[in-house]
């Protein structure tokens, strides 16, 4: 069953096992042109939405009082940094503490026709210079071998940030020992 076993190695998350069947779709309404190509939920929204009102609760502990520079990867990481910037604006406004965040958006390109290029290119974003001593939320949809996410991670540490925690709503399981993990 999803989740058995509580949470992944790092103490923040839920693991789905491979094993998983998924939820049944009889329990679920969703649109009538997905009718015939679905076979199950893996995930839920209400389990999304919930764990992304978790994350940003432990972004709020774990940043403090510091304002942040959300780094939002797209396209794919648009509606969940969305999501989560919208959280953490929520609780940030009933707390005692007020979080700044300016966000902005990097596009990460390290394929080329589907296959893997050995350069990465980051795209967009406002200068990454001025990333020089603030607090950096990076936030992707997917971390799958990290070696996207290294490489990003080591281009923003040239301009010596103050701290740089990333948020990933789904992780890959890799076979790779030295694959990347977010915050």
């Amino acid at each position: 069953m999803a989740g058995q076993g509580g949470s992944s190695a790092g103490g923040r998350g839920v693991v789905i096992s491979d094993n998983w069947p998924g939820y049944s779709l009889d329990l679920f309404t969703y649109p009538q042109h997905y009718y015939g190509d679905l076979e199950y939920v893996l995930i839920p929204h209400g389990i999304i939405v919930d764990r992304t009102e978790r994350l940003a609760k432990d972004i709020m502990q774990d940043l403090g009082d510091n304002d942040i520079v959300v780094l939002c990867v797209l396209k794919g990481g648009y509606k969940f940094c969305a999501d989560l910037v919208e959280h953490i604006k929520n609780l940030s406004r009933n707390s005692e503490r007020f979080i700044s965040m300016k966000v902005d958006f990097v596009r990460l390109k390290s394929y080329h026709n589907d296959q893997s290029m050995q350069d990465m290119q980051i795209m967009g974003g406002d200068d990454l210079s001025k990333l020089a001593g603030k607090n950096v939320l990076i936030v992707e949809d997917i971390v799958g071998t990290g070696r996207t996410m290294k490489v990003l991670l080591n281009n923003i540490e040239k301009y010596k940030p103050k701290m740089i925690k990333v948020a990933s709503l789904l992780v890959k399981r890799t076979s790779r020992p030295d694959g990347y993990r977010p915050d």
